[in-house]
């Protein structure tokens, strides 16, 4: 299945390539680590910028039956491409959108006591008990019942809701930080609200959960780590998954003392030699990697060379700093992700998270998906 929107190799600047094998085997890993609990796939803004409609099959394939997005239209865009998996509406009860929850099959997860009322009366019109999850906060203080309502919601008895609570969840706000007592608080605070729920399958772990044995309930829900980001502060990612190269276009020689790109705010020290690249932020390749005389930026890889970034990143083009890289020539390629350039190496001189750089990954790419 090719992905939903394409642009060929030709028209292209860049060929972003998604490794469906290596999201299957991060996936494996990471059901492993879950010792009996159910491994659910998150596949929220757009499978983490790699693809719904290519890379959620994958994962089904992988052994994927509970799938997690963040808006109908994502659910809509997934019922499509997995049509016996379980999917559940992170961001809650679209009011408006009620009926394509019926008619796709759809479980919203409920965070609030006027979307359990809503949720509720829907049911009772359609007459159909129909599934849903309960979000619960145990400290995330985002979305969610909190631990009060969460009682008074209980107190009847689960049966006595007019539609099925399938899911207890909540969200770890700290896992990924070893050691931070946020995480502690949460495991007790969840353990005390399922006591509360007898009988309904309880989910907390996300991606750094999958580690921690006490947040694995019933249900675990990952995310970054199936796309190769890093997942825990203490721990290597799991298989990249992406890969972003791009030919030069244009190499040219600078004098030193000349500046590079907008605002003048990168001089080059020496004689040197510019390389330029048709990516830039509309492109998802975030602005905030710029160098200038006073930070240094994110590098590329160039014949088997670090290149770092000379100046700001503007809409469509890069420049780098070819100088230490030896003969090169406008049509050699350059990897701005891969060769051990990780999503978060890029994010890490951005001031920003591996997250937000798959999430930004543009559509002018090529976009190739391979089975390594």
């Amino acid at each position: 299945m090719t992905a939903a929107f394409t642009v060929s190799a030709e028209e292209a600047g860049a060929r972003l390539t998604v490794d469906l094998g290596a999201i299957a085997r991060n996936y494996r890993a990471l059901a492993a680590m879950t010792h009996g609990a159910e491994c659910a796939a998150v596949v929220k803004a757009d499978a983490y910028g790699t693809g719904i409609e290519t890379t959620a099959p994958a994962l089904a394939d992988a052994g994927a039956r509970t799938f997690f997005v963040a808006h109908v239209s994502e659910a809509r865009r997934l019922r499509a491409v997995v049509p016996a998996a379980t999917i559940y509406v992170l961001n809650g009860l679209f009011a408006e959108a009620l009926d394509i929850y019926a008619r796709h099959d759809l479980r919203p997860v409920l965070g609030s006591r006027e979307e359990i009322e809503r949720f509720g009366a829907f049911c009772r019109t359609t007459g159909r008990r129909s599934p849903a999850a309960i979000h619960v906060d145990t400290g995330m203080n985002r979305l969610g019942l909190d631990m009060a309502e969460a009682a008074l919601i209980a107190e009847p008895g689960p049966q006595a809701l007019a539609f099925e609570p399938a899911l207890l969840m909540s969200h770890l706000a700290c896992a990924d930080d070893p050691g931070h007592p946020l995480t502690a608080r949460q495991i007790d605070r969840f353990a005390q609200v399922r006591a509360l729920f007898p009988g309904i399958a309880g989910s907390l772990a996300n991606s750094a959960g999958c580690t921690l044995p006490a947040t694995h309930h019933d249900l675990a829900r990952p995310g970054i780590a199936l796309y190769g980001g890093r997942y825990r502060a203490d721990r290597e990612p799991l298989e990249a998954v992406v890969r972003l190269e791009a030919p030069l276009i244009r190499v040219r020689d600078v004098r030193a003392g000349d500046t590079v790109g907008y605002g003048a705010t990168w001089t080059a020290t020496r004689p040197s030699r510019i390389g330029i690249v048709s990516v830039g932020y509309a492109d998802g390749y975030i602005r905030a990697t710029s160098a200038s005389d006073t930070r240094t930026g994110a590098s590329v890889r160039v014949a088997g060379r670090a290149c770092p970034l000379a100046g700001r990143v503007s809409m469509d083009l890069l420049a780098i700093d070819l100088t230490d890289a030896g003969a090169v020539k406008p049509g050699d390629p350059v990897t701005l992700i891969g060769d051990g350039i990780g999503v978060d190496d890029i994010a890490q001189p951005a001031g920003t998270i591996g997250y937000e750089v798959l999430t930004s990954l543009g559509r002018r790419y090529h976009r190739r998906y391979i089975q390594d």
